[in-house]
């Protein structure tokens, strides 16, 4: 049944539509190839390269990037015990995914549920969660995480739990007033007038219309939330050895930078990448999932088939 819902004309049509304005910006369809290769390495990483990023060689320690006569894992260099780099980025992929993926989707969930009770719901409901937000908000991220995970113990859980916490307020005030602005449409009181009851309306009739825009936060702040662990774990106070994440590695490697930079610099640099290409297509998603936008891509790709 799914399979004959994936091959209907309408689907493979609309796929191609898709498929056409993501190709017609370059930037955007680099983005995703890169993206795509990221969740390889998260997915499969571990199973194919957790011993040899776990086996130490101290005959190789600190050995220089483009250093292939102990193999070719060791073409980005090698850590402080003579670990591979590139096989511990890898594998550290799937940390930092996991910890990311799992942050935005807890803060996004949330939040997008308080935000359109805030924001459909009683007043009373909507004055409590709104002051919840404030209090949450009243604090620095970065403050309020390091106070929690100083009490608690450092594990992928807690991180994730402690940093869903900070991002809650983004997409709860980001919904409300999504809500405030959809529910007074004609749509919305021809709805009321016909009978349906408020569970539907919200989740029927507004919360389609608020999902692009939660998408388009949400990959954004899949970046800023991949940098938080990042700065949790140069603190010392993220996750810690032997477990492992792209954040964790730059820790490591700072105190080696004046004679092995090299420790520091490619983790540091799958962080920029992975950031970059989110922001791209962030950019991409903003246009795309916006009518008043889209016809941009639309007509780019009707010109270039003339």
């Amino acid at each position: 049944m799914a399979i004959a819902t994936l091959t209907h004309p309408a689907e493979r049509g609309r796929l191609r539509t898709v498929a056409a304005m993501l190709w017609r910006d370059k930037f955007a369809t680099a983005a995703v190839l890169f993206l795509f290769v990221v969740l390889l390495c998260a997915i499969f990483g571990p199973a194919l390269l957790s011993e040899a990023a776990t086996k130490q060689n101290l005959r190789g320690r600190n050995l220089p990037p483009f250093s292939l006569k102990q193999g070719w894992l060791m073409v980005l260099g090698a850590d402080a015990l003579g670990r591979p780099l590139l096989a511990r980025i890898i594998v550290a992929a799937q940390n930092t995914m996991l910890i990311a993926a799992g942050a935005v989707a807890l803060s996004a969930t949330l939040g997008a549920g308080l935000g359109l009770i805030a924001g459909y719901g009683p007043k009373w409901a909507g004055t409590v969660i709104m002051r919840l937000a404030d209090v949450i908000m009243s604090f620095p991220s970065l403050l309020l995480a390091v106070l929690v995970l100083y009490m608690l113990s450092p594990s992928v859980g807690n991180v994730i739990l402690v940093l869903a916490i900070t991002r809650i307020p983004v997409y709860l005030r980001t919904t409300r007033a999504e809500v405030l602005e959809v529910r007074e449409r004609m749509f919305v009181q021809a709805a009321q007038v016909m009978g349906a009851s408020p569970t539907r309306i919200v989740l029927r009739h507004i919360l389609p219309m608020v999902v692009p825009t939660l998408v388009t936060i949400a990959t954004l702040d899949f970046a800023f939330v991949m940098l938080a662990e990042s700065a949790l774990s140069f603190l010392g106070i993220g996750i810690q050895p032997p477990e492992i994440t792209w954040g964790l590695m730059v820790a490591q490697g700072k105190q080696y930078l004046a004679n092995a930079w090299w420790l520091a610099f490619w983790p540091g640099l799958a962080i920029i990448l992975t950031t970059l290409s989110l922001n791209l297509l962030s950019g991409w998603l903003r246009i795309a999932l916006d009518p008043a936008q889209r016809w941009r891509l639309e007509i780019s790709r009707k010109a270039g088939r003339k």
